[in-house]
Parts: structure tokens; C-alpha cells; sequence
């Protein structure tokens, strides 16, 4: 039976070690510069290799993306439990959400989309941000008893407003544009708040 569980954790170490010098890959040389060939010189193994892990490249960003959803729910929940009120927890998850588009900006454009491929279609971990906003814009409007296409229409709101402003940060980097942009983002916050409660 140890044998078994040595086998699986192996095999696990391997997958992780494909994943971990895939990302590794792109940090370097950007989403384009990544291919099976560079994974499998990376980590010093044949391409047939990791070939037995992941089928393709899209198998791979498609796992990459997963774990970006779980990494961004976490960084969303941790905000959320810094706060009572519902109006502040939902200020400190976009600001977290925010901060994971540039502190992990590579992970954000293979997660939605930016300069890229979208993966999160095919992502189960990609509903678990969403679920995490809309609790707490549900919370906000309680008392007006919303139907559940209005709770996703506000998220929606939400998203379109900041997932601009982070791909315009993206695509046109400027210093100029990220602190109008940080207050943008600040205004847009709080005024959709305001619209909702």
C-alpha cells in the first residue's frame, strides 16, 4: 500500500511541477511563449512526458485557470472577513479583486480573457467568485427583496466597470492611467454601493 501512495504522491509532484514551470514560463516570456517543448526543457523532462499529464497546452491553462479561480476566491474571502457591514465587505472584495488582477496579472488574462483565450468557460472554480460577490450584494438588498436577475444584473455592473478599468491597466500600462484609474475605481465602488442599497 505505501508503495501506492509514494506512486500517487509522485505523480502528483510531477503535475505540479509541469503547472508550476508552465507559470513560471509565462511570468518570463508572456502566455505566447508558451509551449509543451519549453515545459518539458524546464523541468528537464521529455515532451511524450508530459504529454501523460496534460493532453495539450489548453489542458494545461485550463488547470492553470482553475487554480487562479480558487486563489482569487480566497483573496475574496479574506477581504469579506476583514468587515461586518455588507457594504464594506463588498468595497474590500473588489478592492482584493483588483489586486489580484496586478499582483498576479498573467493568472487574471488566461482567467478572463485579456490579450488571450478566455479558460473560465470550462473552469467548475470559475462560478465560485461570482457566488461570493452576489451573497453579499443579495445582503446589501434585502430589504427590497431582489430577484435573483437583479442581484446578477448589479454583479454584472460591477464586473463590467472594474474588469474595464483592468484591462485598459493591462493593455495600455501607465503610471498616469493606474492612479486615475485606482480612483476611478474607488468612485465607480462606492457609487454602485450607493445605487443598491
Amino acid at each position: 500500500m505505501a508503495s501506492k501512495d509514494r506512486i500517487l504522491r509522485q505523480k502528483e509532484e510531477t503535475r505540479n511541477n509541469i503547472l508550476g514551470a508552465a507559470y513560471d514560463i509565462v511570468k518570463e516570456d508572456g502566455w505566447n511563449g508558451l509551449s509543451m517543448r519549453k515545459i518539458a526543457d524546464r523541468i528537464e523532462y521529455t515532451a511524450p512526458i508530459i504529454y501523460e499529464y496534460f493532453s495539450n497546452k489548453e489542458a494545461i491553462l485550463s488547470e492553470l485557470t482553475g487554480k487562479g479561480f480558487i486563489k482569487l476566491s480566497k483573496e475574496l474571502e479574506k477581504a469579506r472577513s476583514k468587515f461586518e457591514k455588507p457594504e464594506d465587505q463588498l468595497e474590500a472584495m473588489w478592492m482584493a479583486y483588483w489586486d489580484f488582477a496586478f499582483t498576479d496579472t498573467e493568472m487574471y488574462q488566461v482567467m478572463f480573457g485579456v490579450q488571450m483565450t478566455c479558460c473560465s468557460e470550462r473552469c467548475s472554480a470559475a462560478e465560485a467568485p461570482y457566488k461570493l460577490f452576489t451573497s453579499v450584494i443579495a445582503e446589501i438588498m434585502k430589504n427590497s427583496n431582489p430577484t435573483e436577475d437583479i442581484i446578477k444584473q448589479k454583479y454584472f455592473t460591477f464586473f463590467s466597470v472594474i474588469h474595464g478599468l483592468i484591462a485598459i491597466n493591462i493593455i495600455n500600462k501607465s503610471d498616469i492611467m493606474a492612479t486615475i484609474n485606482a480612483q476611478i475605481l474607488k468612485d465607480a465602488i462606492s457609487g454602485i454601493i450607493k445605487s443598491i442599497q
